[in-house]
């Protein structure tokens, strides 16, 4: 497949600017896969090629995380258990339909997400000092991580903000260590989804390498912007991104 100068270009802004989005917050994606789909590459394929720029930029940035003693690893077991098995069942939905049937459940979830950000956020993003809930005896936060796991497999677009709902609204983490266990829970059902595109054929390498560059450079600046940023930056920025998505699940 060839590629214009042009289109080169806009995949590597695309992934700058997506990088970033989904470090601070969640819904790059809405911006790299609808480029993906102009460039010629079928639904299923241009989800697929997400996923390599996807996997590079979050092992990027959750190690990055970690380097700063921001990415809290205690109950990781916990989180990934309900999380695999639903990123296992989504990878295998996606590899065999279509991508359309999850939009209106991303919408409703953002919206809500939105809301609740605007009128009660203290449900979302718990106020400093909370003390963090445990996974083990916790069932809406295994529910939270399974959905997560399976709406990431299956059309990655938004799982961010469904992550951060699980991680932040449900298990209590500020808004901080919400982002690097939201980049290590992506790593995790990434590599999952990615095996089975991989060996389905659908994923094409070099368009998925050109957004990989640099959506690692912008995990790379959104990890360092993230560690130094204010909370109330992180919140608004959070709000912002989230009604953003909101609009363009609604429109796209």
């Amino acid at each position: 497949m060839d590629f214009s100068v042009w289109q080169i270009l806009s995949l590597l802004l695309l992934g700058y600017a997506a990088g970033i989005i989904n470090t601070l917050a969640g819904g790059g994606s809405n911006l790299t896969l609808p480029m993906l789909m102009v460039l010629g590459l079928p639904a299923d394929v241009a989800n697929a090629t997400n996923r390599v720029g996807i996997f590079l930029q979050t092992l990027w940035g959750a190690s990055s995380f970690h380097r700063h003693g921001e990415l809290p690893l205690h109950d990781f077991r916990g989180i990934f258990l309900p999380l695999s098995i639903g990123g296992v069942i989504g990878a295998l939905a996606a590899s065999y339909a279509p991508v359309t049937y999850l939009k209106p459940v991303l919408l409703l979830t953002m919206l809500s997400m939105t809301a609740i950000i605007l009128i009660r956020p203290t449900v979302v993003l718990p106020e400093p000092g909370t003390p963090t809930r445990p996974v083990k005896g916790n069932p809406s936060a295994w529910a939270m991580l399974f959905v997560s796991g399976f709406y990431g497999s299956f059309v990655q677009a938004g799982v961010g903000f469904v992550l951060i709902m699980a991680l932040a609204g449900t298990l209590r983490y500020d808004l901080v260590k919400s982002n690097a266990l939201k980049l290590l829970c992506t790593l995790g059902f990434t590599s999952i989804a990615l095996v089975v595109f991989i060996a389905r054929g659908q994923v094409a390498w070099l368009p998925g390498l050109i957004l990989a560059s640099t959506m690692m450079l912008g995990a790379h600046h959104g990890v360092k912007f993230a560690i130094h940023a204010k909370a109330s930056q992180l919140k608004w920025f959070l709000f912002v991104m989230t009604l953003c998505g909101t609009l363009a699940a609604f429109f796209f």
